[in-house]
């Protein structure tokens, strides 16, 4: 579950900001840098994310990072059963309270 959690929140960023740095996403997300990489490489290689190259300057390579149609689906899968979690647990908790009472 914690590896879909992760990988659901780098698809956010990535929907979010695709030209942001690796290093810059690692940050936001509360990731190390060898985290962002290796779950970049995860999603990559199961087909929810391209990656581009392109340049800003002749020096300098970037990347974009880019959902694919597979990866929107995911994302979108991931999304629901995250909802669905977080309101059984809302319930959950209404249950509590009220029995406390």
């Amino acid at each position: 579950m914690k590896n879909d959690l992760d990988q659901f929140e780098v698809m956010r960023r990535i929907e979010n900001n695709p030209e942001a740095s690796q290093r810059k996403m690692a940050e936001e997300l509360g990731f190390s840098l060898g985290k962002l990489n290796y779950c970049l490489r995860a999603l990559k290689q199961k087909g929810f994310v391209k990656i581009r190259n392109f340049r800003k300057n002749p020096k300098k390579i970037n990347y974009i990072y880019v959902l694919t149609p597979k990866g929107i689906a995911v994302k979108t899968k991931l999304t629901i059963n995250f909802m669905k979690r977080k309101m059984i647990e809302y319930d959950q908790l209404k249950k509590e309270l009220k029995e406390k009472k």
